[in-house]
């Protein structure tokens, strides 16, 4: 779900240090790695799937309202924490490589330490393999 990609790019910017006017800056590419994230895309899947239930059933438009909000909380309160799990390595690689500054790849043009493959292996995270052209 878009809102929930929003959520987590919004935090992981949250962890920009102080910065300094040659700081180094890390990058970390979120779509790659909510795109091969076993956990997210499980739960991204199962919130599909629920929502699709809810929207089939014969019941009425109040209690289908109602149901959905408490699917949108309960995947709010799933993406916190998957936002707060990513932040925190994030953090602790950018710790560990001195780095100032960590944004999001998403709206940078150029520059920076792209720590992505390194916050992936920390999560457990194994890229897909992109499919070669004329395959």
């Amino acid at each position: 779900m878009k809102t929930q990609r929003s959520i987590i790019l919004l935090a992981l910017a949250a962890t920009l240090t102080s910065c300094a006017p040659h700081s180094s800056i890390g990058l970390v590419d979120v779509q790659r790695i909510v795109s091969n994230w076993p956990e997210y895309q499980g739960y991204q899947t199962q919130m599909f799937s629920e929502e699709r239930s809810i929207t089939s059933r014969r019941e009425s438009n109040s209690r289908k309202q109602r149901d959905a909000f408490d699917l949108q909380r309960k995947y709010s309160k799933i993406t916190d924490r998957l936002s707060a799990q990513l932040r925190d390595v994030a953090g602790k690689i950018a710790a560990q490589r001195q780095l100032k500054l960590v944004l999001t790849r998403e709206g940078v043009g150029y520059g920076g330490v792209d720590i992505t493959g390194d916050v992936e292996k920390a999560l457990n995270i194994t890229e897909k393999a992109s499919p070669t052209p004329g395959t």
